[in-house]
């Protein structure tokens, strides 16, 4: 084949100017990963533009955080009703209150029961002696009083529970001071084992998690991308300069995260990986075809038009249709899948473009590798594409029968899907955070976090009038005897603890006082407990607003939508409702609203994927047979790993149902490059069956090339701390593996029995 000297000569010139260009802008994004940030802020997760959402964190401003606290069990064996272990217990709960940022702590050895007299004058004495001599007395005295069991104390008196209160939404830098001044306390004392849980400690665990594992799948990464470009390639030539485009495209995306400071969430730890692999599909088919031109005794120039005319359409529509997958996320309105779905997009688009643009330059710059000119025609990939494909042909029915049938039996799994998720599954068991929360949760009235707002809608009425006290009684017993919730802060449970008080502490006066004026004797000592401060945190400025708080052990969101839903029927059934309001609220419940939005919003996202896909095929065939041809290998996968979810009891939830989504949007890239292939020969004035099996030889190679190091790459993500994470990567690997099947053997069917193009004059 003849060179062409001047557009070489101009395309070289063309070349360095670009690569010049390229490194600089390079060199400048990678001063900015300086700027890289790790974000945890979980409440980014409730859902936007939502009522529920206004109103919580309207009702936090009149209150406070129902979050910013640690729990810190202490075990000690036999029991914790010893000398020595109790005085190194209040010796600790005294330097914690001494710590910065901590608002108040509280501990058994620290707590007092209080007497009410006659007159108005309270008393108080400790429920632990501070001589530590009558223990015995001490400790039955406690077990008298159920609200210290399983708030203070354990059941099995074998732990005991400090409530450390720190300032709301500590930045990370402090909630970090905070934890490090924690932990250099607890190196002075030696219990026989301290477990602590809530969002400052969870902070600081997950971006270390975080950080490691994206160091981690950096590097993973890294190795399983060379050892694929060895095995495709054979060359120095064939890893370097593949290697290039993908770490550029890498720094180029991150980079501009750190440019624009937008922090990595706990779904863009996963970056990386996705990053890599998916790069790796835009390099192999360009520089396959590459070399495949090469072979014939093209020029490096017109090896290179060659490669880009043949490929670089069906790469543009590869990259458009993943970018399109994860774009979609947006559709999710929950902030952090919405920011992981457009930097990924983003960077699928950086991606194409840095393969089309820089790949190019750098191949005709640098020297081909020797090995290409030594490879025959009939080695291992043709011949064998040649025997499945033959194969396939022949047995075509019962193909296309066995992929239905089988897609059939698998995706009736579907109908045993649930939705659920708990406040933290996202952690394995194995993790010792996830040990200490499921630990705390168990013995210390769970540490998923109750919250109700009641809001008194009778303008002539005041929260302290003995007929509303009563309903808001009958809410509160209910929520601690049939929702399971303890309840910790209430002005009912305040009056109800003030008039057992009255009368020396006889549980029997643990109601609400018979009267208007024994309840109203009680409204001073409430107001300026704490100087004020004790009444504000439980009802508002106006005086419409009440708050009760608690906590409740963390069984699920299915579970508390069941009980939520017989909380308001009770609510309806036994309560006057025009006169007081009860809503659920808090950072827990607006969690579980999440499960109620993502549904839809994803089947809305993975709808408008499939459209845009299919209007993609229609405008390049014309042809709805061919639209549908095209959908049908990619959506049947999805079906598959929706019915294995139900098999394997893996519930739906904000980390396994975005797979579906993303998924989509990679597993069409194989049908994409396949058709166009396809396309491409029908073009040429070829024979139906002629260009089916010319874009099965061709594209067969590099389709199951890129769908393996697609696999490996996610495969990868198993490796990971986090379940979702975990996840994510098992099933887009079993989506991506399940989409090539079906692309080497169904969809060829479905074209032969199905597609009918117009005939065009033989080209040759």
């Amino acid at each position: 084949m003849k060179r062409h000297p001047i557009h070489a000569g101009n395309f070289k010139k063309f070349c360095i100017g670009l690569l010049a260009a390229v490194l600089l802008f390079t060199a400048f994004l990678t001063f900015q990963l300086q700027y890289l940030r790790f974000d945890y802020d979980f409440e980014k997760f409730f859902p936007l533009d939502d009522p529920e959402s206004d109103f919580f964190f309207s009702y936090r401003q009149k209150f406070e955080s129902d979050n910013d606290f640690l729990l810190m069990a202490i075990e000690n064996d036999p029991t914790i009703f010893e000398p020595g272990f109790l005085q190194k217990v209040d010796r600790l709960t005294h330097k914690i209150g001494e710590l910065e940022y901590v608002r108040f702590v509280q501990s058994v050895t620290n707590q007092q029961e209080t007497f009410l007299y006659n007159g108005g004058a309270t008393g108080s004495r400790p429920y632990i002696d501070s001589t530590f001599a009558n223990l015995e007395e001490d400790s039955a005295r406690i077990y008298n009083h159920p609200e210290l069991i399983n708030t203070f104390v354990a059941k099995d008196a074998r732990s005991l529970c400090i409530f450390i209160r720190h300032n709301d939404y500590l930045s990370k830098r402090k909630s970090d001071s905070l934890v490090e001044s924690l932990n250099t306390l607890l190196k002075n004392y030696h219990f026989d084992r301290v477990r602590i849980a809530g969002r400052t400690i969870g902070q600081k665990y997950y971006i270390e998690k975080m950080s490691f594992e994206m160091q981690l799948f950096v590097r993973l990464s890294f190795i399983l991308i060379i050892a694929f470009l060895y095995i495709a390639f054979r060359s120095l030539w064939g890893i370097l300069l593949p290697l290039t485009v993908i770490l550029f495209s890498m720094i180029w995306i991150v980079g501009l995260m750190g440019l624009f400071r937008e922090p990595i969430n706990l779904l863009l730890v996963t970056l990386p990986s996705i990053m890599f692999v998916v790069s790796m599909s835009d390099v192999i088919h360009l520089v396959s075809r590459y070399l495949d031109a090469l072979r014939t005794g093209a020029s490096k120039y017109m090896s290179l038009r060659i490669a880009l005319r043949e490929v670089g359409m069906s790469t543009l529509l590869t990259s458009v249709t993943t970018a399109i997958g994860f774009f979609s996320l947006y559709f999710v309105r929950v902030q952090p899948i919405q920011i992981f779905g457009i930097v990924t997009g983003i960077g699928v688009l950086i991606a194409f473009v840095l393969t089309i643009a820089l790949l190019p330059a750098l191949v005709y710059l640098s020297p081909d590798p020797k090995y290409i000119y030594r490879q025959q025609n009939g080695h291992f990939w043709k011949k064998y594409l040649a025997r499945w494909f033959t194969t396939i042909m022949r047995k075509r029915r019962s193909v296309l029968w066995i992929c239905l049938a089988g897609t059939a039996v698998v995706a009736s799994g579907i109908f045993f899907i649930d939705t659920n998720n708990y406040l933290m599954d996202d952690l394995k068991d194995s993790e010792p955070m996830k040990a200490d929360f499921n630990y705390l949760d168990e013995h210390y009235g769970g540490v998923r976090p109750f919250e109700m707002a009641v809001i008194l809608k009778d303008t002539s009425a005041t929260f302290w009038d003995r007929d509303i006290l009563l309903e808001i009684d009958k809410v509160e017993n209910y929520v601690e005897k049939t929702y399971g919730a303890d309840i910790r802060l209430s002005l009912v449970q305040s009056i109800r603890l003030l008039n057992k008080a009255s009368h020396l502490n006889d549980t029997a006066f643990s109601t609400i006082p018979a009267s208007q004026r024994k309840i109203n004797r009680f409204r001073m000592p409430l107001r300026i407990a704490e100087q004020g401060k004790f009444y504000r945190s439980i009802v508002d400025s106006s005086e419409t607003i009440l708050r009760i708080n608690g906590s409740v052990p963390d069984h699920g969101n299915h579970f508390f939508r069941e009980k939520n839903r017989a909380l308001y029927a009770f609510i309806r059934d036994s309560i006057d409702t025009s006169r007081l309001e009860f809503k659920v609220t808090g950072t827990a419940h607006l969690f579980d609203k999440n499960m109620r939005y993502l549904s839809q919003s994803l089947v809305k996202g993975l709808s408008i994927s499939i459209l845009i896909v299919a209007l993609i095929m229609g405008l390049l065939y014309r042809s709805l047979s061919m639209v549908i041809i095209s959908i049908i290998p990619n959506i049947l996968p999805l079906l598959c790993v929706a019915g294995l979810m139900g098999f394997f009891g893996i519930d739906l939830k904000i980390s396994t149902s975005i797979v579906f989504v993303i998924a989509f949007g990679i597993a069409v890239d194989d049908t994409i490059h396949f058709l166009g292939k396809f396309r491409f020969e029908l073009n040429k004035g070829r024979s139906k069956i002629y260009a089916l099996k010319r874009a099965y030889l061709t594209t067969g190679k590099a389709m199951i090339l890129t769908s393996l190091i697609l696999c490996a790459g996610f495969l990868l993500l198993i490796l990971s701390s986090f379940l979702g994470t975990f996840f994510m990567g098992l099933m887009l690997c079993l989506t991506l593996l399940v989409a090539v099947l079906l692309d080497m053997t169904l969809l060829p069917v479905l074209i032969l029995l199905f597609y009918h193009p117009k005939r065009r004059s033989n080209a040759g």
